[in-house]
């Protein structure tokens, strides 16, 4: 009966001990040691997303967070009065509940104007070198504050916006708890600034990926792992790699004079910001967008042509690595692009504060419906007048084009 018992100790002890290793390794994230070949070249080329998403806050650059820029970022996300028609925020283009994007081929914004690019995933972005798929944005600060004022986006101007958030006293209130060093605190650097902090945590790790990157040998499914293999050694790590499987140049994409060229709509990409600058190596070049979450985030490339991600996978081995891979290697590929889907960010929808009188009211253009015609009856010889659908009522559109840009 003694043994019995002791026995029974020894197994609980164990079963706690196994736990709280488990959890400890949950925590820190850290890489387990192995001899996992495939592992370990695997780390050669990626990095695992960190468990606490706060972690994104280290990425910032002269912005310190705290938990009230944190809430007020959010709310500021998810706000639509910061857009002239009142109807488009932040999440609009980039959909929490759907991978951070928007699924159209390129964004649709003011006046239901179609944007000139396909909108990137906001999920990890703080890891990013540069934003926008030419880069001109150096951070997500920057990169905040330039759909607000996109004439064919939000179609604000930085004026109009502080006239909205000062009309609305709980944004005072919210402001001076985030900003208690100003004086002023309602700017328009401030709203990009609480933007930028809410954004930082919008990460998804523990993907099954990542978790094979901690030594869970086991966490890939065996064509996952030919998949990996595959994308190694064809070289895909050139522009996709790192933590957030990019890279941070720019890269021609090299479909012109082939089928593919309708792939590019005509955007000459990096060279459209250096401008008389640019070298022979900018002309089409993007920035090579993050390859986590990709299940998630379709349609592909800038132009949002693309709606298969074998197809995706197969132009690029094609126009950028010059070698066309077997069906079966798509597949492998592709398998192993799905095991990068992390947990997505949990965020509780915010309550926005109510207008006041004082709000400014939307733009009529775009909030008000055109007159619906009613049909006459058969006996009536009612004349209608076509409804006339006003161009759509713009502010002159910033340098910054679109949030999809």
């Amino acid at each position: 009966m003694k043994k019995v018992y002791l026995l029974a100790v020894v197994m609980t002890i164990t079963a706690i001990l196994a736990g709280c290793n488990k959890g400890e390794q949950q925590q820190d994230g850290s890489l387990k040691e192995t001899k996992d070949e495939l592992i370990l070249e695997a780390r050669s080329n990626f990095e695992p997303i960190p468990l606490n998403v706060k972690e994104g806050y280290k990425q910032l650059k002269n912005n310190e967070a705290s938990d009230a820029k944190y809430e007020l970022g959010k709310m500021l996300y998810f706000e639509p009065r910061l857009s002239k028609s009142q109807l488009i925020s932040c999440n609009t283009c980039h959909n929490l509940s759907f991978g951070g994007d928007d699924y159209q081929k390129t964004s649709i914004g003011h006046g239901w104007q179609a944007g000139p690019r396909n909108a990137p995933t906001v999920l990890n972005s703080v890891y990013n070198t540069a934003q926008f798929w030419d880069g001109r944005a150096g951070d997500l600060k920057e990169q905040a504050k330039g759909p607000i004022q996109a004439g064919v986006e939000m179609a604000a101007t930085p004026d109009y916006v502080i006239e909205v958030l000062k009309s609305i006293p709980q944004y005072g209130e919210l402001f001076k708890n985030a900003f208690p060093g100003d004086s002023d605190p309602i700017t328009f650097d401030n709203v990009a600034s609480a933007i930028e902090v809410f954004e930082a945590t919008l990460l998804t790790p523990n993907s099954r990926f990542d978790q094979f990157l901690r030594g869970d040998s086991n966490a890939l499914t065996d064509i996952e792992k030919k998949g990996l293999k595959v994308f190694m050694d064809q070289s895909c790590t050139g522009c996709h790699s790192g933590i957030n499987l990019t890279s941070e140049g720019y890269h021609p994409f090299q479909v012109t004079g082939t089928k593919n060229e309708n792939l590019l709509a005509g955007d000459k990409g990096r060279a459209g910001v250096t401008l008389e600058e640019a070298t022979e190596d900018e002309q089409f070049a993007f920035k090579a967008p993050t390859l986590r979450n990709i299940e998630y985030t379709a349609p592909y490339f800038h132009s949002g042509i693309v709606w298969d991600l074998r197809e995706a996978v197969a132009v690029m081995s094609s126009a950028q690595l010059g070698s066309d891979l077997t069906e079966e290697q798509i597949d492998q590929i592709v398998a192993f692009l799905k095991s990068t889907t992390g947990e997505m960010p949990k965020v509780e929808y915010p309550i926005l504060p109510p207008s006041t009188i004082n709000t400014p009211k939307p733009d009529p253009a775009v909030a008000q419906a055109a007159p619906v015609a009613v049909e006459p009856a058969a006996a009536e010889q009612v004349v209608t007048e076509p409804a006339v659908t006003e161009p759509a009522a713009t502010e002159p559109a910033a340098t910054e084009p679109t949030a999809a840009q």
